[in-house]
């Protein structure tokens, strides 16, 4: 499935056109060695595990790709690389997409064939995955599940038809280089676009902690286990002081103690989390040096929030401006204004404002956690400095719409079938073990819970941890489920502790699909499993 790389083509830079569209490159043509059957090229890969499932490759899979239909080729090229990012005034070393943080933005229109190949020049494997967006299973990018990770200096042709439109968001499936810069946005156009707005901003909120004094992802998880690392030395960020729940750390390792303490975050329910990141992003930059958005006053601005994020969920308002949700997971809702919006790892929200005459902050604040990410909103003449540091919009403090209480546009509403199948879930781990997982069970790629095509199947999540969770599951979308009806269409839903979410969704996209914490540091702990389809 793999193709010998082309040293050439290593750090080459993706040519973007006007604000951030992605232009496109050529095809990978023959040297990919792959059908229109098997876009990754060469054998069919079929994973470990129980007999009597479809495999990511099956006919069952290439029949619902087929039935999506195929339209115009839009071809791509990812290449991910270690390099040197500018985070505005502080450099890091890291992992990223074509030398960006975020990844090239990529643009496409429902019904769209998106045909990009990702060059892998990392020192380690790789996939990527193309979150919430409803696809063929075996360019799901999750490796030993979907297909075999991405060995260095080799390619992948991922190529699979975008038949939904909306806010989706690409990112590395291994280990935890999504807390790196292994991430872009994707927008899926929609051609028969019922929105009326004059701008469309692309915000892509982060929270970042690699290379910044040694830090790495990986040592950050060790950290959090029990009797991670604490002998730091003189990077030390202090001496350490145990709380309910957290493990005291004793080894040694780089970089300074990144274990979060004393955390409380009244919207999650708790802790807010269990990493005190260094710093916090939108579109790539530090709050002193934030990105700045122009238009003139008076036009309706689209903002598509998407939160990148590895351990935050981030609280955003723009300052002086109410927001009129239509969007959340890429799926249209009865719109609804609100001040602010709780954003959790994963999660997308598109709003609509109408831009008022001046200069205006777009604050995410990490909920539970010290610091902020800032953007700015310039509209008017004036030459004054942009805002920057600790500023706090009024509108963070105001009305927050919970996903939970957006209703679906009735074009998207799930019809009120009873459920043809159940499953129930229990969330479980502490975090003193940091033994995150389901049932008890942390995750093996040969795990299933079996759904039937055709069934609806009502997915419930109890959680029994004293932390919150944002849970994703793969290649569907499902509706949140209230006491009167359905609710809006999601792929990524928070459960707060000690409470439960029940979730229904159609099971119309055969293969074998991963449900997982999108806290990538819980994800890589153990917690995920598989729903399969049987045959």
């Amino acid at each position: 499935m793999f193709t010998p790389s082309r040293r050439t083509l290593l750090r080459t830079p993706l040519a973007a056109a006007g604000a951030g569209f992605l232009a496109a490159c050529t095809s990978s043509g023959p040297e990919s060695g792959s059908g229109p059957e098997h876009p990754g090229g060469g054998e069919r890969f079929v994973p470990a595990g129980p007999r009597g499932y479809v495999n990511p490759s099956d006919p069952e899979v290439l029949a619902a790709e087929r039935r999506r239909g195929a339209g115009r080729e839009r071809v791509f090229r990812f290449t991910a690389a270690e390099t040197e990012l500018d985070l505005g005034g502080h450099s890091v070393r890291t992992w990223a997409y074509n030398e960006e943080v975020p990844g090239p933005l990529v643009r496409v229109t429902a019904g769209d064939v998106l045909d990009l190949t990702l060059a892998n020049r990392l020192p380690e494997t790789t996939t990527l995955h193309s979150h919430g967006v409803r696809l063929r299973c075996d360019m799901d990018g999750v490796p030993d599940l979907t297909q075999r990770a991405i060995h260095p200096d080799t390619d992948f042709r991922y190529r699979f038809t975008v038949a939904h439109p909306g806010t989706y968001l690409l990112h590395s499936h291994v280990g935890m280089q999504p807390d790196r810069a292994l991430y872009a946005p994707l927008v899926v156009e929609d051609p028969k676009e019922p929105l009326s707005y004059d701008k469309e901003w692309v915000l892509v909120l982060d929270d970042w902690l690699d290379g910044v004094q040694g830090s790495t992802p990986e040592n950050v998880l060790e950290q959090l286990k029990p009797g991670g690392a604490m002998d730091m030395g003189g990077m030390a960020m202090g001496p350490g002081h145990p709380t309910k729940g957290h493990p005291t750390p004793s080894k040694k390792s780089t970089g300074p103690n990144r274990v979060l303490h004393k955390s409380h975050s009244r919207m999650l329910n708790g802790e807010g989390g269990s990493v005190a990141y260094p710093h916090y992003l939108i579109n790539g930059r530090l709050p002193d040096a934030p990105s700045v958005f122009r238009c003139r006053p008076g036009e309706r601005v689209r903002l598509r929030i998407i939160n990148a994020g590895s351990e935050t969920a981030f609280r955003v308002a723009l300052g002086d401006h109410r927001m009129t949700v239509t969007h959340t997971d890429g799926y249209p809702v009865r719109h609804k204004e609100t001040d602010a919006l709780l954003v959790g790892m994963a999660e997308r929200y598109d709003v609509l404002i109408t831009a008022r005459d001046g200069m205006f902050p777009l604050v995410a604040l990490p909920e539970g956690k010290k610091g902020r990410a800032l953007a700015v909103l310039h509209t008017g003449k004036t030459r004054k400095s942009p805002p920057s540091g600790e500023v706090h919009p009024r509108e963070l403090d105001g009305n927050t719409v919970p996903a939970r209480r957006l209703l679906p546009h009735e074009s998207v509403t799930l019809d009120d079938r009873k459920p043809d199948r159940e499953v129930r879930i229990r969330i479980t781990g502490t975090m003193a073990k940091f033994d995150w997982g389901f049932d008890h069970k942390t995750y093996t790629p040969q795990q299933r819970h079996a759904v039937r095509a055709g069934e609806r199947v009502r997915l419930t999540l109890i959680n029994a941890t004293d932390m919150w969770h944002p849970m994703h599951l793969h290649g569907h979308t499902f509706a949140v489920t209230g006491l009167d009806s359905a609710g809006a269409r999601k792929d990524t839903a928070l459960v707060l502790p000690h409470r439960k979410l029940v979730l229904d969704f159609d099971a119309d996209n055969p293969g074998l699909w991963m449900l997982h914490c999108h806290n990538q540091y819980h994800s890589e702990s153990g917690m995920m499993t598989v729903l399969g389809y049987k045959k």
